[in-house]
């Protein structure tokens, strides 16, 4: 199965200092979700893997994250693309739990609910602590520099980021990379 896992906030849209709490808050990207489509169409499955601290610190419910998700989902499907899940993690900071990245827990239960290892699949994120969670299951890290990391274009990759990160301008870069690597013929 060829698997891609995307961080949601900063990487598919904008993401907001306040969160993102409404569907009306929730815009995409300049071609992100013509870049999951390409995936898509591509032979990739995509899931998205997201810290939603907005839960557990009360500023939304779940209700409102399903119809954000809603909103996205069928913006997604109007340029011909899916996501086959959304793991998220609900807890705030605080919490000390295992699924809020930097912790690699939603990389694991993506794992556990595809039956597959993660080994080596592309993960991209627009911050360290997605960079870090990567890492840590076992996933290849790609750094998109939108959202948090957008102070990064014409830098080099600062060293507290993992060995082996890989930096692209947006998700289309990313996909453009990885859509390119997966056609050459094998030598």
């Amino acid at each position: 199965m060829k698997l891609v896992i995307l961080d949601r906030d900063g990487t598919i849209n904008y993401t907001s200092d306040e969160y993102i709490k409404s569907p009306e808050e929730w815009r995409a990207l300049p071609g992100a979700l013509e870049a999951i489509s390409r995936l898509n169409h591509a032979g990739y499955h995509v899931v998205i893997a997201t810290n939603q601290s907005g839960l557990g610190r009360g500023l939304m419910d779940v209700a409102a994250m399903n119809a954000i998700h809603k909103r996205m989902l069928k913006q997604l499907a109007a340029v011909g693309g899916r996501v086959d899940a959304i793991f998220y993690c609900p807890h705030a900071p605080t919490d000390g739990c295992n699924c809020r990245k930097p912790m690699p827990g939603l990389l694991e239960q993506i794992a556990e609910r595809f039956g597959l290892e993660i080994q080596g699949v592309p993960f991209v994120g627009d911050t360290l602590n997605d960079m870090m969670a990567a890492e840590t299951a076992g996933c290849i890290p790609h750094l998109v520099l939108t959202g948090k990391s957008e102070a990064l274009r014409g830098q080099a990759l600062p060293s507290v980021f993992p060995a082996g990160t890989h930096m692209h301008f947006d998700l289309n870069a990313f996909v453009d990379v990885l859509l390119k690597k997966s056609v050459e013929p094998a030598l």
